[in-house]
């Protein structure tokens, strides 16, 4: 198996990205962080503290106050903490959805979050998803990966995923968000959404995670 202690995987909401990287991350053993949990915790900062997510300067200031920490449980999953306390669980809400892409557009905050992110990285094997993984956290990672599927598809997903957490969301209001985030995601100044000129690029509209997985341990050479 190619020696690849660092994989990237990005790609737009609900494209697979994290429940692929986290089968992949427990197949090899490898800790496993979806990079988006850390945006949504400073999101959540945001909202909570009642401040315009487009007031840049302000949104900065939260990042560098409040300490968000990523810590790995004995499985490898990630847990993102603010302060201390564990928020995982808090960040699916509907409002730090709609939110997360202007909070995420900001320069200063992308600054303060990567820094993170390499650092977590230097601290062992990982396979780290997101947005913007291969391309500007770890362009030097040996395996990049971005999924992607139909936004439609993506739609379906996310709506199913609500409904099994009780959201009450219609299917054409999840369609609309997620068209709006991938606006905003592609078209940012700071680190766009888009694949890494070296990105193997896998559409998953009819692919199984477990198909996607495979595909990626060829790509290492080994299963």
């Amino acid at each position: 198996m190619k020696n690849a202690s660092l994989i990237a995987i990005d790609g737009p909401v609900a494209s697979g990205k994290s429940v692929v990287g986290l089968n992949l991350a427990r197949r090899l053993s490898y800790r496993f962080l979806d990079t988006g949990l850390m945006y949504r915790a400073l999101t959540m900062v945001v909202l909570d503290t009642n401040v315009n997510p487009e007031d840049h300067e302000r949104v900065v200031e939260l990042a560098k106050k409040r300490v968000i920490e990523v810590v790995f449980g004995d499985d490898g999953d990630a847990l993102v903490q603010v302060e201390g306390h564990d928020i995982t669980s808090q960040l699916s809400d509907v409002e730090i959805d709609r939110t997360v892409s202007l909070v995420a557009q900001v320069a200063g905050t992308r600054e303060i979050l990567v820094e993170q992110q390499r650092r977590v990285a230097r601290e062992g094997p990982i396979v780290m998803a997101g947005r913007d993984i291969g391309t500007v956290v770890l362009p030097n990672a040996p395996i990049k990966v971005f999924l992607t599927a139909s936004s439609t598809e993506r739609a379906q997903r996310r709506h199913l995923e609500f409904q099994r957490n009780g959201r009450d969301i219609t299917y054409n209001q999840v369609l609309r968000d997620i068209e709006e985030r991938d606006r905003l995601d592609s078209g940012r100044r700071i680190a766009p959404l888009r694949p890494a000129p070296d990105a193997h690029i896998t559409i998953t509209d009819h692919i199984g995670i477990e198909e996607v997985v495979e595909g990626i341990l060829k790509l290492m050479g080994g299963s």
